[in-house]
């Protein structure tokens, strides 16, 4: 692993390691982390699960704050690999358990979740290309963007607990309003960053 990280940076309470291949953690996102931390507060036990969790910080400064187990999803073997390093650097690993999977497969039929948080790749392909530094598979989200954002919520349907909030990543306004009317699904709140950033929060109805 050691060989592997060539890049380390202050995430909320935790030191995050990661590397050119992994998309690096971005300061703004630590709002998705406090915000999942107040909503587990008064959640059911239980833990959180993180979707496409990259290099892990997301979920694991939220898990840490609120003293929560932790379930993250990633398909990228090399971000899962840095997920578990932080994870361990942290002191969380006893309580972090990392699945290397696609989204379709990574959760059982009767698993139950209070909470949850995805960080997609939210970026229509045709605009891949503003972000050179960027891996592609992190950041590519279809013709519209929403091609893995609408993986994410088939999988909170099946595993969020009725009433339980999902917290998802967008870009921005404009993305979340282009969602529309979710069935099965109540939008409670959208926290705009800028034009291209925000975190909408949805319940199960």
């Amino acid at each position: 692993m050691g060989a592997l990280i060539s890049r380390s940076c202050r995430f909320g309470p935790l030191r995050i390691d990661y590397s050119d291949q992994v998309l690096a953690p971005r300061e703004w996102t630590l709002l998705q982390s406090e915000w999942a931390t107040s909503l587990a507060a008064t959640a059911p036990v239980g833990p959180i699960l993180e979707l496409c969790a990259g290099a892990g910080h997301i979920g694991l400064a939220a898990a840490v704050s609120a003293d929560r187990d932790l379930v993250q999803v990633e398909a990228d073997p090399t971000a899962a690999r840095f997920a578990r390093l932080n994870a361990e650097r942290a002191g969380w690993s006893g309580r972090t358990e990392i699945r290397v999977e696609r989204l379709q497969s990574a959760v059982g039929p009767n698993e139950r979740f209070p909470i949850m948080i995805a960080d997609p790749p939210y970026l229509p392909s045709a605009d891949v290309a503003r972000w050179p530094q960027d891996p592609v598979s992190a950041i590519d989200g279809g013709f519209d963007g929403l091609d893995v954002i609408r993986d994410c919520l088939a999988v909170a349907t099946s595993c969020l607990s009725r009433g339980g909030p999902l917290l998802l990543q967008l870009a921005g306004a404009a993305q979340a309003s282009q969602l529309g009317a979710l069935p099965g699904w109540r939008r409670r709140e959208l926290r705009i960053v800028d034009e291209e950033r925000a975190v909408v929060l949805l319940t199960r109805s």
